[in-house]
C-alpha cells in the first residue's frame, strides 16, 4: 500500500469521523529509507472544525511525538482555543526513532553529513543528517499534499525538548527555506566535539560553533526555554547552570580560547522588543522533565501562533 493511498484513506476518515480524529490524533506510519525497516510513526492533530471548513492552517512539527500525552498537548490546545489565545494549528507529532540518540542531533546540509558529538551514553546524531533531511524534504511535502496547510516558510514551526530540541534547532538552522520558527525547550546545547575535560567541552560545543560560522538566516525566529533547576552542573564555574549557560552562549556569544565567539545576537538577530527574533523563557524551578515542558508549552504556543497572525 503506497503512502499516497494511506493518506487518501485517512483523508476519508477525517471527513467521516472528525470528532474522533481530533480527540485522538490521526496515526500514520511513513517510510524513511535511511531507517528501514523501521517506519516513522507520526500523529496528526487537526484543529476544531477542520472537517467542516475550507480554511488552511499553519503547521507545528514536533519531535518526541510519543510525549504529547505526557505534556498535555491536546488539553493545552483546547484551553488556548477556548481562550481564543492562539489561532488554529495542525500539529504533526513525530515519534522518536528506536535509536533516539542517533536521529536527534546536528547536521551539515551542504555536505549532507551529520555533525556528531560525544556524550556519556555514546555518540549523538550519527543519523541526524538523514533524519533532518527526511523531515524537511519528505514529511513536510507529504503533509502539505494531504492536508490543508499554509504551505509557506513563515507558517511552519518546529519544536522539541532536550535532544529533540537540539534537532529542532538544527532543522530551523539548516532548513530556513522550510521552517520559519523554532521552539527549543531544555535544548541539549552541551553537545561537543571534544569531551576530554570541561574546558574542551566549553570550547568545542557544536551548536554554538554552527552559529559562530553564520550567516544569519533571514526571517528565522527562535523561542528558547530552560528550567532554572534542571541540573547543578556548572562547567565553567560562573555560577550559572550549564543548560542556561549553553543557551546564553548560543544567543549572546562567549569568550573562548582568547577569541570572542559569535552568537545569534552578533549575527544581527534582535533579542529585545515585541518583534524580537530570539525569545528566551526561563521557567523558575523547572526541571528536565515532561512536567516542566508541559508548563513551557502554552507559553510557546502563544508565541508561535498568536491570534493576530491569522489572515
Amino acid at each position: 500500500m503506497t503512502e499516497r493511498f494511506v493518506g487518501w484513506v485517512w483523508w476519508l476518515a477525517v471527513l467521516l469521523l472528525p470528532c474522533a480524529v481530533h480527540a485522538q490524533g490521526q496515526k500514520l506510519a511513513l517510510d524513511a529509507p535511511a531507517f528501514a525497516p523501521e517506519r516513522i510513526q507520526v500523529t496528526v492533530y487537526l484543529p476544531p472544525g477542520y472537517a467542516h471548513s475550507t480554511a488552511r492552517y499553519p503547521v507545528l512539527y514536533a519531535n518526541d511525538g510519543q510525549d504529547m500525552q505526557a505534556v498535555g498537548l491536546e488539553a493545552t490546545l483546547a484551553s488556548l482555543y477556548r481562550e481564543k489565545a492562539i489561532e488554529p494549528v495542525i500539529v504533526v507529532a513525530i515519534d522518536m526513532l528506536h535509536d533516539r540518540a542517533s536521529g536527534y542531533g546536528l547536521s551539515d546540509r551542504q555536505r549532507g553529513q551529520s555533525v556528531v558529538g560525544g556524550s556519556r551514553i555514546g555518540a549523538i546524531g550519527l543519523k541526524a543528517a538523514d533524519y533532518s533531511a527526511w523531515v524537511a524534504t519528505s514529511l513536510v511535502p507529504y503533509i502539505d499534499a494531504h492536508y490543508r496547510t499554509r504551505a509557506a516558510v513563515g507558517q511552519r514551526t518546529v519544536m522539541g525538548w532536550s535532544l529533540g530540541a537540539l534537532n529542532a534547532f538544527n532543522l530551523g538552522w539548516e532548513y530556513p527555506d522550510v521552517f520559519g520558527k523554532v521552539g527549543a525547550m531544555s535544548p541539549s546545547f552541551w553537545l561537543a566535539g571534544d569531551r576530554g575535560d570541561a574546558a574542551a567541552v566549553q570550547r568545542s560545543r557544536l551548536a554554538q560553533a554552527m552559529v559562530d560560522r553564520g550567516p544569519k538566516r533571514e526571517g528565522l525566529k527562535f523561542w528558547f526555554a530552560a528550567g532554572t533547576a534542571e541540573e547543578t552542573n556548572d562547567r565553567d564555574h560562573d555560577g550559572v547552570i550549564d543548560v542556561i549557560d549553553d543557551l546564553n552562549d548560543l544567543v549572546d556569544g562567549y569568550q573562548g580560547d582568547g577569541v570572542q565567539r559569535g552568537g545569534l545576537r552578533q549575527l544581527g538577530y534582535s533579542t529585545v522588543g515585541a518583534d524580537a527574533d530570539v525569545t528566551v523563557f526561563l521557567l523558575r524551578g523547572g526541571h528536565h522533565q515532561q512536567a516542566s515542558w508541559a508548563k513551557m508549552l502554552p507559553v510557546f504556543l502563544r508565541w508561535a501562533f498568536p491570534v493576530s497572525a491569522r489572515p
